[in-house]
């Protein structure tokens, strides 16, 4: 499967997307990519601790992904590639289902990537979503 087919897959299989390292500054990139999702649908859960208990895009922020009740198709990392395998871990800890895994522009861990695809889940790294969308024309 093309790295393209995948996207694809993934962003018309996902409904409910964890967002780490959602900031609530609008000029940061990822308040700006969750508000996209949230406006093209996906449920948005956004995951910072210092924000943990505010409300944004409709949901509540949680601390961390351990504390999200209920089910989520993938994790989106806006965290440091240095930083991305714990949260990959935490995710695959959290989600028994999960389906995806993101890593932002600039993320890439390819040791977390391996351990995410051998539960199978489908990895996506160094790439946006809000800007894969609009290229692939989803």
């Amino acid at each position: 499967m093309s790295e393209d087919a995948k996207i694809r897959q993934i962003l018309g299989a996902v409904k409910t997307i964890a967002v780490v390292g959602w900031s609530p500054k609008p000029d940061r990139p990822s308040h700006r990519v969750a508000a996209y999702l949230a406006a093209r649908g996906y449920k948005v859960i956004p995951v910072n601790p210092g924000q943990a208990g505010q409300q944004a895009l409709g949901q509540s922020v949680h601390a961390q992904l351990a504390d999200i009740q209920e089910p989520v198709d993938m994790v989106d990392i806006f965290r440091r590639s240095e930083e991305a395998g714990a949260v990959v871990d935490q995710a695959l800890a959290a989600f028994p289902d999960l389906t995806a895994v993101w890593m932002q522009l600039g993320v890439e861990d390819t040791e977390a990537a391996a351990r995410a695809m051998a539960r199978g889940v489908k990895v996506v790294m160094n790439r946006c979503p809000a800007i894969e969308i609009p290229r692939l024309g989803l």
